[in-house]
């Protein structure tokens, strides 16, 4: 018998890291949905490793595979993990503890709801909110999340979705970017063709019908349909695209409601016409709410007021008022 097998139990940090890479296969997506470095998910499934005594996963250049003992793992990982959470659950609210489970993509958790939920915690300190950011969709009748936050096509909202706001694509750069072209210290940014001095923050998820949220569908819609920029810089998440923007690194072309804070402070500007070079898209932010947890006060309480910084968005991006803004009734 082998008397170096360790005999210590394993930690739920690090299996929740290893269920994560395991489900996305993917160390960087993982990093993202548990909110942690890619190199801290690395540390975490390394000891896992170390801990169980066998290789997890196969790592290649540009794939990621669960190995034999990975799959038995995951196997025995995954129903553990969600008794777990929804016992803790059961416990929260058993003792008082009421909480609102929001799922969302990634980008709008990261740009949007995020940089909000400190003033909905001010006033409803009793509460937990529960962040679940994922781009992956999340069926909101399973019983897992309360509610969710989607992105879509008004023919593509479920029944009863609330729309938030429509989608606005406009061109913005960092204000010192803009400043310093304007006085001669750096390349002039004052109309569409001084693009071609600069590198391009360009979003590129791969999702089919991308397309017309790119650089390219707005350049050919302003004449420009052969035109090439200094350089492009790509980038799978709005959030990233953004914040490679704040740090003056190019131009963006970013969606609206999601900037829309950071033009106002001036972090972010637009360096052409508003009325002539923004481009409105058929998309819009629904807010969907699972059907059980409607009678709830706690979440009715998170959905009336995230339709209060949905109208406060709507006058930022100035959105005409929607004559309808669900396609069902909610109460």
């Amino acid at each position: 018998m082998n008397q170096n097998i360790r005999q210590r139990p394993l930690t739920v940090g690090p299996l929740r890291a290893f269920e994560a890479v395991a489900r996305h296969l993917n160390f960087r997506q993982a990093a993202e949905e548990l909110h942690l470095t890619q190199s801290a998910i690395s540390r975490q499934i390394q000891g896992l490793e170390e801990d169980v005594g066998a290789p997890l996963f196969l790592r290649g250049t540009r794939h990621v595979e669960l190995t034999g003992a990975g799959a038995a793992l995951l196997r025995a990982a995954a129903p553990l993990l969600d008794r777990l959470d929804a016992t803790v659950r059961q416990i929260r609210q058993a003792r008082g503890r009421r909480t609102v489970s929001v799922t969302t993509f990634a980008s709008f958790a990261s740009l949007w709801l995020i940089p909000r939920l400190e003033a909905f915690q001010r006033e409803h300190p009793d509460l937990d909110i529960r962040v679940s950011a994922n781009d992956a969709m999340v069926d909101v009748d399973g019983g897992e999340v309360d509610l969710a936050l989607r992105y879509c096509t008004p023919e593509q909202a479920p029944p009863g979705a609330v729309r938030l706001f429509g989608e606005v694509l406009t061109a913005v750069a960092s204000r010192w970017l803009i400043e310093a072209g304007a006085s001669g210290n750096g390349k002039p940014l004052q109309c569409p063709e001084d693009l071609a001095q600069h590198a391009l923050l360009e979003e590129d998820d791969g999702h089919p019908g991308h397309g017309v949220l790119g650089w390219r569908y707005w350049l050919t819609s302003h004449g420009l349909k052969d035109f090439q920029p200094q350089r492009w810089v790509y980038f799978n998440y709005t959030y990233q695209q953004v914040q490679a923007a704040l740090a003056g690194q190019g131009v963006a072309l970013a969606r609206l409601p999601m900037v829309a804070e950071a033009l106002r402070a001036g972090e972010l500007v637009e360096p052409f016409d508003p009325a002539r070079y923004r481009a409105p898209r058929e998309h819009a932010y629904w807010l969907v709410a699972a059907p059980a947890a409607r009678q709830r006060d706690e979440v009715a309480q998170f959905c009336s007021w995230v339709e209060q910084q949905a109208q406060l968005t709507r006058q930022a991006i100035g959105e005409v008022p929607q004559v309808e803004d669900t396609l069902g009734e909610w109460d």
